[in-house]
């Protein structure tokens, strides 16, 4: 692992200790402490990707560099969306995911060479997929933590335990506004593949295109069933769920057996 990588991991795991202890006690001493590591953990993540990633003779684009692309995009926009939509019991888990991603790479190092340089729309089929995928795994993540605070409130004796969580309906309301707006940028994503991308219907591509289909349509049964029907509760959260699990499949399935199994 690398400087920049070692000094993320250690800012992100810094972060993730304060803001777990900001989930009983949010002082002001604890904010200032936690904006200054998450700066810092998004700095030398930044700085981290541009030197690996943007290389002189073209992009590196292998699973797992894209893999910390997508969780320095969930990360940014967690912690962003942290004081409107109370994300703290989120935050530790998706730093953890960022750790995680710097030290499989450390012990799994590959590479694969593109020019999106000399392709500039399959770059923006690419930032669209990225966007897409980054915001629908947050609302995954919120579909987690409304069948956590479900639990949480059945419960008399951890509902003593004084925890900064956000109303039940406000995290249901935040959870079908981040699946909308992933939703539509998980149509621009297919719009551009169909368009800009030429093997978009080759043989080794059918199963990508296949499970994001699926995925789009699933989601779009989801926010017809809840603004069409009143869909609510745990069934809202296995579906968003299975929906974000199709999308990670269609992703990254077949680049992991082809990159990190069979290499």
């Amino acid at each position: 692992m690398d400087y920049y990588a070692l000094s993320s991991s250690f800012f992100y795991l810094v972060a993730s200790v304060i803001v777990s202890k900001r989930l009983f006690s949010n002082t002001i001493t604890y904010r200032i402490h936690f904006s200054v590591c998450i700066s810092l953990a998004f700095c030398t993540h930044i700085i981290w990707l541009y030197q690996n990633i943007l290389l002189v003779n073209g992009q590196n684009l292998p699973m797992l560099n894209v893999l910390s692309m997508v969780t320095f995009i969930i990360a940014l926009l967690s912690t962003l969306a942290n004081k409107r939509f109370n994300t703290g019991v989120l935050l530790p888990v998706v730093y953890a995911f960022s750790i995680l991603t710097f030290i499989s790479i450390a012990y799994l190092p590959s590479h694969y060479i593109t020019h999106l340089d000399t392709h500039p729309l399959i770059g923006t089929h690419i930032l669209f997929a990225l966007l897409a995928y980054s915001i629908l795994t947050i609302a995954s993540l919120f579909a987690l933590q409304l069948a956590y605070l479900n639990h949480y409130l059945k419960r008399p004796q951890l509902i003593k335990t004084k925890l900064n969580l956000p109303p039940l309906m406000t995290l249901e309301k935040s959870l079908f506004q981040f699946v909308l707006i992933g939703f539509i940028l998980l149509t621009c994503t297919l719009i551009t593949g169909f368009f800009f991308l030429d093997h978009i219907f080759y043989k080794e591509n059918a199963h990508k295109v296949i499970l994001t289909l699926l995925a789009w349509i699933i989601y779009a049964v989801l926010l017809w069933g809840h603004f069409k029907r009143g869909w609510r509760g745990r069934m809202t959260i296995y579906i968003t769920i299975a929906a974000s699990s199709l999308l990670t499949l269609a992703y990254f399935g077949s680049r992991f057996v082809r990159e990190i199994i069979l290499s």
